[in-house]
């Protein structure tokens, strides 16, 4: 079969590799469509280490191909979604009630990180019954696909931002993951939504998807700006949705007493992000910081998959690029350098 990979640091590239074979728990997937995720080019870029040949990618749907022989809820050919974060779902931190983090910290993060990820015609799918989800007939594979990771992760931005209805919120960034934050601040009750973003087209979405006002970081001081829309105060929560030192910073200054920064972006180098010590009271301001990675498994797919069903978002919005498999090398670098305006890049198979 034909894959995409990371051939070492800084070197993508095609290579053909043999078509994954099932476990007796495990599921084989013949991809129908995915999506680019900017967390593909930190690991090219050596944000998980060194590897070598290793197929990227973690934003997938398909068909089911084969399946192992305990496997009791799939067969192939259903039509399915995975998580991005497949966890092993008998390790202890899955018990404990953290299966992101199954195995070890960020354990759960499989794909395209201790094992071939899903930009291939075919991926394997550990503890099937457990981490696939039926995609529902009125669903299509272009809108479904967003829940393997972007309504996942942007959605536990505003889950663990503990935001209170009539609350106020600050999201940082409005890219993807940024912008479904943003749309789960608003499912969750928000009274205030605050978009952080300088690109007009990701503004315009940041409005589509619920957010009240837009800072502009480029032409107004964002910590003043918002002390300044919540006269003073401060928001009850700050989603950080880039992965920036600095953005993080700006969180923990906007964030009132007693409130919650929830972190959802990943920081990709350097060795320590810094906490401002006045506006974090010094230790002391009853400031929550929350981290958390996407969470997987069938239970979050299938709830997020009702979201689309009944038309409580539309996701698709975001899809600025569409490319063949064949074009993928093209597809990422439109990705990867952040070229004509880009918002998300969906490739079909």
């Amino acid at each position: 079969m034909k894959t995409f990979v990371m051939k070492e640091i800084g070197r993508v590239g095609f290579m053909e590799k043999p078509v994954p074979r099932p476990g007796p728990l495990d599921a084989v997937v013949r991809t129908t469509a995915a999506l680019i995720c900017t967390s593909d080019s930190h690991t090219v870029k050596g944000g998980i280490g060194p590897r070598e040949n290793l197929t990227l990618g973690h934003e997938a749907v398909g068909v089911v191909h084969e399946v192992g022989d305990e496997v009791k809820d799939f067969r192939p050919g259903d039509r399915v979604l995975v998580g991005a974060i497949t966890p092993d779902w008998g390790d202890l931190a899955s018990q404990n009630g953290h299966p992101s983090q199954s195995g070890a910290p960020l354990g759960g993060f499989k794909f395209a990180n201790s094992k071939d990820g899903v930009f291939a015609e075919y991926f394997h799918v550990n503890e099937a019954d457990a981490n696939l989800a039926k995609i529902p007939d009125e669903v299509t594979d272009e809108m479904a696909v967003y829940c393997a990771d972007m309504l996942s992760t942007g959605f536990m931005g505003a889950e663990n931002g503990n935001i209170p209805i009539g609350g106020t919120v600050a999201v940082l960034a409005q890219g993807p993951v940024g912008l479904m934050a943003t749309a789960g601040a608003r499912l969750r009750g928000a009274g205030l939504i605050i978009g952080v973003e300088s690109v007009p087209r990701r503004q315009k979405l940041a409005r589509v998807y619920g957010a009240d006002e837009i800072v502009d970081f480029t032409t107004e001081n964002v910590v003043e700006r918002v002390h300044e829309l919540t006269h003073g105060q401060g928001v009850d929560t700050a989603i950080e949705a880039l992965g920036a030192e600095a953005t993080f910073q700006s969180a923990v200054e906007i964030t009132k007493p007693g409130g919650t920064v929830s972190n959802t972006g990943y920081y990709g180098e350097g060795e320590f992000v810094r906490i401002p010590r006045i506006a974090w009271g010094v230790g002391m301001a009853d400031k929550t910081i929350s981290t958390g990675l996407c969470p997987g498994g069938r239970l979050r797919m299938d709830r997020l998959l009702r979201m689309l069903v009944t038309k409580r978002i539309d996701p698709t919005h975001m899809t600025t690029h569409t490319f063949r498999f064949d074009e993928m090398e093209r597809a990422f670098e439109v990705a990867d350098k952040k070229l004509d305006d880009v918002v998300k890049v969906l490739i079909s198979f």
